[in-house]
């Protein structure tokens, strides 16, 4: 193996849910947080955590990703275990797929939620604010 697959965590919150979304990626050491977005729940906050993670790798130019987050469904939505249902969900996917068929190999991985870096970020994140 010539290469080994760049690792982004990524997740997504609505505080309250619904409420204002705020989503994180975390790669090579580096947080990208980014808030203020629309009102959702946090399945949408986590299907917008998704793409903005593979923006994020768009972005460093690496062409083989495995992204890691802690929203079972979507993880299971996105790699294909699991049927979208309704058109939310399905169009959430539609835009993950235009945007990982740019890269050469995608990933789609669960990790529990003490694991996710993206996520312990936001929660940094939650108690600095709120504090």
């Amino acid at each position: 193996m010539t290469h080994s697959a760049t690792k982004i965590w990524f997740d997504g919150g609505a505080r309250p849910n619904p409420g204002p979304i705020e989503v994180a990626a975390v790669v090579r050491g580096t947080t990208t947080i980014i808030g203020g977005l629309a009102s959702g729940s946090n399945t949408q906050a986590e299907w917008l955590a998704l793409l903005h993670a593979l923006e994020v790798a768009a972005g460093l130019g690496v062409r083989d990703v495995v992204l890691l987050g802690d929203a079972l469904t979507v993880v299971r939505q996105a790699g294909g275990a699991q049927k979208c249902r309704g058109a939310e969900a399905q169009g959430f996917l539609a835009q993950f797929q235009v945007k990982a068929a740019g890269f050469d190999r995608v990933r789609v991985r669960h990790v529990g939620r003490s694991h996710n870096l993206a996520g312990i970020a936001l929660e940094r994140r939650k108690s600095g604010l709120d504090g």
